[in-house]
């Protein structure tokens, strides 16, 4: 049961750090939708972020954060949720779907055509930003003078 639920954590969230409409488009170009009824909608709200000074420090409230959630039910009956930074609806459906999928016997198929390009894409992102980061690095060393 553990391991499930690690698995589901990292799918759904690969699902909330995709780029905007990717999801999506990975999802239609692998096959048709399925029908659904909404457990809740797509609807937009705000959520407060919390922060602790040095990670160990009193927690603070940093500020709100917008996002989009929804739940739906699939045909057979698997639920699927998602709670997305910002406000496409449209983002938040297709995440729920691929969440309810992804607990069906389509998860093979949408591991390959939908998760996997997103994980590739996130570790060249990653990739990228720390050599940009490593380029500005500066090695700072000791000289020795010479007088005592």
């Amino acid at each position: 049961m553990e391991s499930a639920n690690a698995e589901r954590q990292a799918w759904m969230g690969l699902l909330a750090k995709a780029p905007p409409g990717r999801a999506a488009g990975l999802l239609d170009a692998a096959m048709a939708r399925p029908a659904f009824a909404w457990l809740r909608a797509p609807e937009t709200g705000s959520v407060m972020v919390r922060g602790r000074a040095g990670a160990t420090g009193a927690p603070f409230n940093l500020g709100e954060m917008t996002v989009t959630r929804c739940s739906l039910r699939l045909g057979c009956g698997t639920v699927g949720h998602a709670c997305l930074q910002g406000r496409s609806k449209p983002d938040a459906e297709a995440a729920a779907l691929i969440d309810a999928l992804m607990q069906t016997g389509a998860a093979a198929a949408l591991r390959t055509a939908v998760l996997d390009p997103l994980a590739g894409e996130r570790d060249a992102a990653r990739r990228s930003r720390a050599s940009k980061a490593a380029a500005t690095k500066v090695d700072f060393f000791t000289m020795v003078r010479g007088d005592d």
